[in-house]
C-alpha cells in the first residue's frame, strides 16, 4: 500500500516496476512465434491466413485506435491498460478453442484491441512519474517487454523442440501468462487525471485518492456523479478540442519533433508488416509441416540484444539534437538491407539472420525515438504525440496492407512483398541520412564559427 502511495505522488521507480512487471508477462507469449503453423496446420485454414486474416487486424486497428486514444485519456490510463489484459486472455482463450472461420476472423479484432491499447501502456509512465525520469523509465519499461518476449520465444522453442508438445499446450500455456498478466495491471497506481477530460473548466478537481475515500459515503457517490456530469458536458468537451488543437500545434511546432515522429511513424508502418508477415515467409522457405522449426528460438536471440540495447539507451550520453537523425539513417540502412536479406534468401538460417538484424536495429531506434520526443514534450502532448503517430503507422500499414497484401488488392506473392518493405525501409534511410549530414554539418559549422568569433573578440 505504502508503495501505491509513493507511486502517486513522488515515487518513480514502484509505477516503473509495477508496469514493467505487466509488461513482462504481458509479451511472455510462448506460442507466438508458432502462430502460422499453428493457423496452417492445427486449425487448417492454410487458404485465408495471407490475404484474408491477416489484412482483418491491420483494418480493425486502425477502425479502433482513435476511439482507445480518447478512451485513454478519459479513463486515465489504466482502466485500458487492464483491458489490454482482459483482451489478451479473450485472445488465447480463442486461439485455443476456436476453429472456425468466423471466430478465427474475430480473433483478428480482438488482437486489434490488444494493440490498440497499447498507446495506453507506453503513455501511462509518462503520466506517473516526473520528467526528468522519462529516460531511464523508457528503457526499463522497453526492456522489460523485450525480456519478457525473449523468455516467451525461448519457453516456447523449448517446449516445441525439447518436450515435444503440441501447439494448442503451448498456447493453453501462454494463456496462463497472460491471466497473470491480467491480474498484475490491477495493482498499477491511477494516475490523477487525464491531460484532456481530466482537468479544466467542469471538471473534477478532487485527487484520487479523496475520491476513493469518498466512495464509502453517500455525499461523497452524490459528488462524483456531479463531476462525471460536468465531465461529458458541452463546454468539457469545446475545452478539451481547444486544448488538443493547442498541443497538436506544440508537439509539431519544431523540425526536431517533426522528424523524429516522421521515422516513427515511417519505420512502424514497416516494421509492423516485416513482423506481420515473416512467419508466412519462413513457412514458404522452410515448411513447418516438413521440417523443423526454430522461429522461438530466432525470437528469444533478438529480443535479448534487444532488451539489452533498450536497457542501456537509458545511460547513453549522446548529443541527439545533433547525431539523432544520422543514428536513425545509418541504423534503417542497416534495417534495409536486413529486410532484403530475410525475403530473398532460399536459406532459413540466413533469412533468421536477416530478420535479427533487422528486429534489433529497429528495437534500438524505437527506445531512442520514445524517450526523444517524450523529453521535448509537456506532459500534455506527449500522449496526444505518440497517439497521432501511432496512428500516421498504423494508416501507412493499412495502405501497404490494402495495395499488396489483400486478395481485393495486388495480393503479391510473399518475396515481392519483402521487396517492397525493404525498398521502402532504404528510402527511409536515405532520407535520415542526409537530413543527419546536413544536422550535424551545420551544427559543426556553427561552432566553429562561433569559437572564431569569441577568438576575434578576445584579440
Amino acid at each position: 500500500m505504502r508503495c501505491w502511495e509513493a507511486g502517486q505522488h513522488s515515487s518513480w521507480m514502484c509505477p516503473t516496476a509495477l508496469l514493467s512487471l505487466y509488461g513482462f508477462f504481458a509479451n511472455c507469449r510462448p506460442a507466438e512465434p508458432f502462430l502460422t503453423p499453428y493457423l496452417l496446420g492445427h486449425k487448417n485454414i492454410s487458404g485465408h491466413v495471407t490475404n484474408y486474416l491477416f489484412p482483418i487486424w491491420t483494418y480493425s486497428y486502425l477502425a479502433v485506435l482513435p476511439l482507445i486514444f480518447l478512451l485513454t485519456d478519459m479513463l486515465r490510463y489504466k482502466p485500458l491498460v487492464v483491458l489490454q489484459g482482459l483482451f489478451l486472455v479473450s485472445n488465447y482463450l480463442l486461439l485455443c478453442f476456436a476453429f472456425d472461420l468466423v471466430a478465427l476472423t474475430y480473433l483478428q479484432f480482438n488482437f486489434a484491441m490488444v494493440t490498440s491499447t497499447e498507446v495506453a501502456y507506453f503513455s501511462y509512465i509518462y503520466s506517473v512519474i516526473p520528467a526528468e525520469q522519462y529516460q531511464r523509465a523508457t528503457a526499463y519499461v522497453r526492456s522489460a517487454m523485450l525480456t519478457g518476449f525473449t523468455f516467451g520465444a525461448t519457453m516456447g522453442q523449448m517446449l516445441i523442440s525439447l518436450a515435444d508438445l503440441s501447439y494448442f499446450t503451448v498456447n493453453a500455456i501462454t494463456l496462463a501468462f497472460m491471466g497473470i498478466a491480467f491480474l498484475v495491471s490491477f495493482s498499477l497506481p491511477m494516475p490523477r487525471h487525464g491531460m484532456y477530460f481530466g482537468t479544466g473548466p467542469g471538471a473534477s478537481t478532487y485527487p484520487l485518492n479523496e475520491v476513493t475515500e469518498a466512495t464509502d459515503r453517500m455525499s461523497g457517490r452524490e459528488e462524483m456523479k456531479g463531476a462525471v456530469s460536468r465531465w461529458y458536458s458541452k463546454e468539457r468537451m469545446r475545452f478539451a478540442a481547444r486544448q488538443m488543437w493547442e498541443n497538436l500545434r506544440e508537439s509539431y511546432s519544431t523540425k526536431r519533433l517533426v522528424y523524429w515522429s516522421l521515422w516513427w511513424a515511417l519505420a512502424t508502418a514497416n516494421y509492423g508488416q516485416v513482423f506481420n508477415y515473416v512467419q508466412v515467409m519462413w513457412d514458404q522457405i522452410a515448411p513447418s509441416s516438413t521440417s523443423s522449426i526454430y522461429n522461438g528460438g530466432v525470437e528469444a536471440v533478438v529480443c535479448f540484444p534487444g532488451a539489452v540495447a533498450a536497457f542501456l539507451v537509458g545511460y547513453m550520453r549522446v548529443r541527439w539534437e545533433v547525431w539523432g537523425e544520422l543514428f536513425l539513417g545509418v541504423f534503417s540502412a542497416v534495417g534495409a538491407g536486413s529486410v532484403f536479406l530475410t525475403g530473398l534468401s532460399t536459406n532459413i538460417w540466413l533469412s533468421y539472420t536477416g530478420y535479427v538484424i533487422f528486429k534489433a536495429s529497429y528495437m534500438f531506434l524505437i527506445t531512442i525515438t520514445t524517450f526523444q520526443i517524450a523529453a521535448n514534450l509537456s506532459m500534455e502532448c506527449y500522449a496526444l504525440t505518440f497517439g497521432i503517430n501511432t496512428f500516421v503507422a498504423l494508416a501507412l500499414q493499412t495502405v501497404l496492407t490494402a495495395v499488396v497484401v489483400d486478395h481485393s488488392g495486388l495480393g503479391l506473392d510473399i518475396v515481392t512483398q519483402f521487396i517492397i518493405y525493404g525498398s521502402c525501409y532504404t528510402a527511409i534511410s536515405l532520407l535520415f541520412l542526409f537530413r543527419g549530414l546536413y544536422t550535424a554539418g551545420s551544427y559543426y559549422y556553427t561552432s566553429r564559427e562561433s569559437a572564431e568569433t569569441r577568438t576575434a573578440d578576445k584579440t
